[in-house]
């Protein structure tokens, strides 16, 4: 991947997240990484839809739910997750 293209964490937050067909989930709050490896992990959503809240995604202490990051296919605009990974 060349330089421009790309993302650091940072630009990642506050990013809306929504599935391939548009539902909206929330927005990028923060991200959990292997601290040993480097490997991103969950995606922290914050202001979490009542969609979201009805798919009994895995919360974390604070009560925010918790998207696997090997859901997300795309990010640009909006961090684009696959529905079926996480259902």
């Amino acid at each position: 991947m060349a330089d421009s293209e790309r993302k650091y964490s940072r630009q990642l937050l506050g990013r809306t997240v929504v599935s391939k067909t548009g539902r909206k989930f929330g927005e990028v709050g923060n991200l959990v990484f292997e601290t040993r490896t480097g490997e991103l992990i969950q995606v922290v959503l914050k202001n979490h839809t009542g969609f979201a809240e009805g798919l009994e995604l895995e919360k974390d202490n604070q009560g925010n739910l918790l998207v696997p990051y090997s859901s997300v296919t795309a990010v640009g605009d909006f961090v684009v997750i696959a529905e079926e990974e996480i259902i």
